[in-house]
Order: structure tokens, then C-alpha cells, then sequence
């Protein structure tokens, strides 16, 4: 595989665009299927619960998350503004119900009011927050106290497999991940590593794994 379509791969999945964002979506949620099963049991979310999503993509696994608990009130938040229209298709009940609502943004700059969330999580985006003291700092903001963040990624030593995470990505261990944490105010509080199944791709097996870090807000 060339460079430009290494470049041109990792872009879209920082935030899918044009002509292709629909079809990339899709992709993502087929290859993403079980680390967001993972991270919406990780959640426990309680009734009353309100959640925000950082990166939730086209919101097809919004469904799954109100199947476990009905009570609650969920916030998506990205970066394409396709995604965001998307996911808006995707859950028109949800929204009309006011049980849902979607906006497209930055986790660096939330439109949110402060101590807002009880719960927020993202799941393979935080390789692209270009400011993560920014991103952490809005993220304390917004949560309130004793609030919990849920950061779930695919592992370092498996991510550094893919030739394309050299345009743009940050990649993290659970010590990296914990460590920056630690060092914004999170407290964490549990880290868990899930093996997946395989994924085939180009009739090539690939092991994968998820990597959840629950922290608190300090």
C-alpha cells in the first residue's frame, strides 16, 4: 500500500469526509463492533445517568448502550460533521424522545456547561487529540465531581502493527494511559485489557485487543 493511501486512511478515520465518510463509518463500526460492546458494559451506566460520547461516529451502538439502560440521557460529540448527521438518522426516536442529542465539535473546546456529565467516554479517538492537557482539562470541566471518564483504545505493541498510525496517531500502553491520566487530575481506578476476535483482513488474521482505563475525577 502506498504512502498516499496510508495518509489518506489515517485522515479519514481522524475524521471521515467527503464522498467516502458513510462508507468509512460503516468499516469502523464492523472493525470497532466489540471494543464498543466492552466499553458500554464498562460504563454500568445507572439510571439518571447523563453520558456524553466523545467521538461516537455514526451512532449506530447508541441503541445498544439505551438496551442496557433505558434511564438515561446520552450526548455524541465529533468532529465530522457527516458523522454527526449520521448518527441523527440513526436515532431519530432517541432524539425525539429527548433522550438523545448529537453536535459536532472538539474535545478541546466543549459547548457544555460546567459539571454537567456524571459519565464520559470515547473509544479509539484518543489518538487524535492533538492538545490532551486541552482535551483533559474541558473534559474535567464538564464532568461533575466524583464523575467518572472512560478512555478505551486498541494497545500500543498491537497499533504499531498498522502502517498508517504514523500520519497523525498517538498511541498509548496502559502505563501511558494511565500515567497521563494521573497527571490531569484523573484518579484511575481500574484497567482492563479484553482479548477480541481475530480480525481477517486482505485473508490475513489480526490479533486484537481492547484497552479500557476507568479514572475519577479528582
Amino acid at each position: 500500500m502506498d504512502e498516499q493511501t496510508l495518509q489518506s486512511i489515517a485522515a479519514q478515520l481522524r475524521q471521515p469526509h467527503g464522498e467516502d465518510a458513510v462508507h468509512v463509518g460503516v468499516k469502523m463500526n464492523e472493525g470497532n463492533l466489540h471494543i464498543n460492546r466492552y466499553t458500554l458494559e464498562a460504563l454500568q451506566a445507572q439510571p439518571g445517568n447523563h453520558i456524553l460520547e466523545i467521538g461516537m461516529g455514526n451512532g449506530m451502538f447508541v441503541r445498544e448502550l439505551f438496551a442496557l439502560q433505558n434511564d438515561i440521557r446520552y450526548t455524541g460529540l465529533d468532529a465530522s460533521d457527516v458523522m454527526v448527521h449520521e448518527a441523527r438518522l440513526h436515532n431519530e426516536t432517541f432524539i425525539t424522545n429527548g433522550q438523545a442529542e448529537f453536535q459536532e465539535g472538539h474535545v478541546e473546546d466543549l459547548s457544555f456547561q460546567d459539571h454537567l456529565f456524571d459519565k464520559i467516554f470515547s473509544i479509539n479517538t484518543i489518538y487524535f487529540w492533538d492538545d490532551l492537557p486541552a482535551a483533559l482539562s474541558e473534559i474535567g470541566r464538564v464532568l461533575k465531581p466524583k464523575g467518572q471518564l472512560f478512555i478505551a483504545v486498541r494497545p500500543k505493541y498491537l497499533m504499531e502493527n498498522y502502517p498508517f498510525v504514523r500520519y497523525g496517531f498517538n498511541l498509548f500502553s496502559r502505563e501511558d494511559l494511565a500515567a497521563l491520566l494521573s497527571a490531569n487530575r484523573f484518579s484511575v481506578k481500574e484497567v482492563v485489557e479484553k482479548d477480541e476476535p481475530e480480525h481477517l483482513i486482505n485473508g490475513e488474521k489480526i490479533v486484537v485487543a481492547t484497552l479500557i482505563v476507568r479514572a475519577e475525577k479528582e
